[in-house]
């Protein structure tokens, strides 16, 4: 491989492959060659791929079992894979089991305290003498094996050159997947010499452990071609060949129920798209049972299954389109290939619609006139580039099909991961803490990317002698568990905390602010991740804050509120213990370039969501509570893109009567989301909150920050600038250009119309949280 300018680029080829030289793939942007191929009618029975070897291992298992699939595992005790001055290993039974995890390979492992390499002598290729092609599945069930704990193992695999894992934990990744057990999926070649080493490494002073190993063999030309196929990308070229291995991320029947691994063939099962949808709601599945599929030489049965080609997925707006997201580790090309089957129309130029992968546009589908008639299976491939982001991330692969014409259609979907140029597939996840310092083992690549908000800048300047602020922030930090009395959260001790960080290891860092580092976590034996902050010696803020965090949050719930788990104020320490938001800030998913950019309809779902919370504030409690720092790195999202607030470090409580005018303060907040009656009076009330929420809608909906001085001296503030496009009736120059004709007219007046008023200059002009919250419903109602 060979990488050129590494922009986050598309390139797609068409999957016709034959010896007919008018056959040879067409590299382009982004139309394709129509199918021509063969186009005889294999019958739907057919056997789609009889594999030529099969290998299964039950890792420590003493005897030959079966498991659900009735599929029989062999021992690998004593086994013709396991050299005999082999390093010793041991072989045991899980010590607990939950009893929905298959016993077959997982109640039993093979565990290493030092490298240990299976040979695996494979048969040749179908076609071709010097290599072969076959699936790599492994096994993992990270759980107590007679006196080995493997939740804390990290180790490395490799098969024959290439690195599938480095400084891995099963445990982490099982705690990420939210399974206790998984399989892992690699297609490698295997070359002249026929074998194929796997070997696994235990980290110093750890441990390394598989539950089952299954050897595949497949078609060759699958997946990868036997010669190398070079591919433009950028100024570079991509050889997509035998010396790429790939790793199998997402294999998807979309629109369609989960296909198990008996009927996927080559057991590979198929899982329904559900989980990766964005707007969900916008989107809906098409089945068929009637049509008989016309597999060609070019899309063979073996291809993809019958079923997964009579499901598919459209959308009720075809504006809008189609949305799913997939989480991607930053740094790698990704192998991406469709499946299309036209089971509504037959003829040319009914059906058009656009692919694009993380704003790019790649490719204009017509799926008749791909596949060359109807009731014709088709596939087409792209390899794209996901920029690395550091080394705290994982990145956001953004899906979308669109159409002006007519609703688009997508029936399957496979992506895969493909090695760098050293042949490394791993991007390693963050370590588990021990309450013993760190060993010095190798820092991870990539752990999940999260950008956690902290307490803003304090705005106005309180003058104070360095020796008494020393004083004062020494006798702050002496504040002890017993002073606290919190019975409403939960307390963790210095000892947890450091666990759950691995002794605040920079690695887990996934935020930096005013307040301090937030770290990700995790506690109750690895079982819940969490975000922890932890107030920094440096830090302008203090015990003051930290208590009216806890002492607000421990009595709030609501759905769209940040939960507080805990707290820590063990030998001096001020640690805040938070559940984790997936997604991070909604800052970092309107401003940052490097994320794709959100559809409108969800951007109005998370100002919506994050409105409610607010208002629950104002009104939901028996004392009023004004946030006075809401602005968009305070808004966070979980896993499902639900809004949640954050950050009450500079809250307010307001008197039971929540009649109260308002309450003189000392001006805080964060410059740009000021109500500017606030900061000129320093009477501090609700409409404070409804302003700052009025910068972020506009934040939402231009795509720019509220506050940036590249720009234009008028333009500078967001919120001057928002006043004055609204004035001069300019909104085009207002609108996030990448949000271009999402927004029906009568939503953008509604949505607008709501934000304007919020940044009204007098507060008693501004609407109420509640009437915010109306006024968004009515712009989604019109959307």
């Amino acid at each position: 491989m060979t990488n050129g300018a590494r922009a986050s680029s598309t390139v797609t080829y068409s999957p016709i492959r034959s010896n007919s030289a008018s056959n040879a793939r067409v590299i382009g942007y982004p139309a394709l060659s129509p199918h021509n191929a063969s186009t005889t009618a294999y019958n739907a029975s057919t056997a789609a791929y009889n594999a030529t070897e099969v290998i299964l291992l039950s890792c420590g298992a003493s005897t030959i079992t079966n498991d659900t699939s009735l599929r029989s595992w062999d021992s690998d005790q004593g086994s013709k894979y396991v050299s005999s001055n082999a390093p010793i290993s041991s072989a045991s039974e899980a010590l607990t089991m939950e009893p929905w995890v298959p016993a077959v390979p997982y109640k039993t492992a093979r565990v290493f305290q030092s490298p240990f390499t299976y040979n695996f002598p494979l048969s040749r290729g179908q076609k071709f003498l010097s290599r072969g092609q076959k699936f790599l599945r492994l096994y993992l069930y990270p759980s107590v094996y007679s006196d080995t704990n493997t939740s804390q193992s990290f180790f490395s695999v490799n098969a024959n050159d290439f690195t599938l894992f480095t400084n891995f934990s099963a445990s982490l990744y099982s705690e990420s997947l939210k399974r206790p057990f998984f399989m892992v999926e690699f297609i490698v070649s295997v070359g002249a010499t026929q074998r194929l080493l796997l070997t696994f490494t235990p980290n110093p002073n750890s441990s390394a452990f598989v539950n089952g190993i299954e050897i595949v063999s497949m078609p060759d030309k699958l997946y990868l071609d036997e010669e190398d196929v070079p591919i433009k990308y950028g100024e570079g070229l991509f050889n997509l060949n035998s010396n790429t291995a790939l790793e199998s991320l997402y294999r998807l029947n979309v629109g369609g129920d989960t296909v198990e691994i008996q009927e996927g063939g080559m057991f590979r099962g198929w899982s329904p798209d559900d989980g990766n949808l964005i707007l969900a709601d916008s989107a809906f599945a098409l089945r068929d049972n009637g049509s008989v599929i016309k597999y060609t030489n070019s899309t063979p049965p073996y291809t993809a299954p019958q079923v997964v080609y009579l499901s598919g997925r459209t959308t009720h707006n075809i504006s809008q389109g189609v949305l799913w997201g997939f989480p991607v580790d930053s740094g790698f090309f990704y192998l991406l290939r469709f499946h299309f089957y036209e089971f509504v129309y037959t003829k040319k130029n009914e059906r058009n619609f656009t692919m694009t992968i993380n704003d790019d546009e790649f490719l204009d589908v017509d799926i008749v006139s791909l596949a060359g008639g109807p009731d014709i299976p088709i596939f087409t491939d792209c390899i794209t580039w996901i920029p690395d982001v550091g080394n705290r991330g994982k990145a956001e692969l953004g899906l979308l099909m669109v159409s002006s014409h007519e609703r688009p259609l997508l029936n399957g979907l496979e992506i895969f991961k493909l090695n760098d140029t050293t042949g490394s597939l791993a991007a390693s996840i963050p370590q588990p803490v021990t309450d013993s310092p760190p060993t010095k083992a190798p820092k991870k690549k990539n752990a999940a990317v999260v950008i956690y908000s902290v307490v803003g800048s304090v705005i106005g300047v309180v003058v104070v002698v360095a020796a008494v602020t020393f004083l004062i922030l020494r006798r702050q930090r002496k504040s002890t568990r017993g002073s606290l009395r919190c019975d409403t959260c939960r307390y963790l001790s210095i000892g947890e905390i450091r666990t759950a960080t691995r002794n605040f290891d920079e690695s887990f860092i996934i935020g930096r602010g005013g307040y301090g580092n937030v770290y990700r976590g995790l506690i109750d034996n690895a079982a819940t991740t969490v975000a922890i902050k932890r107030l920094s010696s440096n830090s302008n803020q203090g015990a003051h804050e930290f208590l009216t965090e806890i002492d607000m949050l421990s009595k709030l719930r609501h759905l769209h509120l940040v939960s507080l788990i805990g707290y820590c104020d063990d030998n001096g320490e001020m640690i805040l213990v938070y559940d984790y938001m997936a997604r991070g800030t909604l800052r970092d998913h309107i401003c940052n370039p490097d994320n794709s950019p959100l559809m409108w309809k969800q951007r109005l779902q998370i100002c919506l969501g994050a409105a409610k919370g607010l208002d629950y504030l104002h009104t939901g409690t028996k004392h009023a509570i004004i946030h006075r720092d809401v602005k968009s790195t305070n808004i966070l999202l979980d896993g499902k893109w639900v809004a949640k607030i954050s950050d009450f470090g500079l809250s307010k409580m307001g008197p039971e009567n929540q009649s109260f005018t308002h309450i003189s303060t000392n001006v805080k907040g964060t410059f740009g989301y000021l109500d500017p009656k606030y900061y000129t009076t320093g009477k501090l009330t609700s409409k404070s909150d409804v302003y700052a929420f009025g910068v972020v809608l506009f934040e939402v909906i231009s795509g720019r920050a509220a506050v940036d001085t590249r720009l234009e001296e008028e333009q500078h503030s967001l919120a001057g600038w928002a006043r004055y496009c609204i004035q001069e009736g300019k909104l085009d120059q207002l609108i996030d250009q990448s949000l271009m004709g999402q927004i029906s007219a009568a939503c953008l007046e509604a949505f607008v119309g709501i934000g304007g008023r919020c940044l009204h200059l007098q507060p008693q002009e501004r609407p109420a949280m509640g009437d915010v919250v109306k006024g968004l419903e009515l712009a989604m109602a019109l959307q």
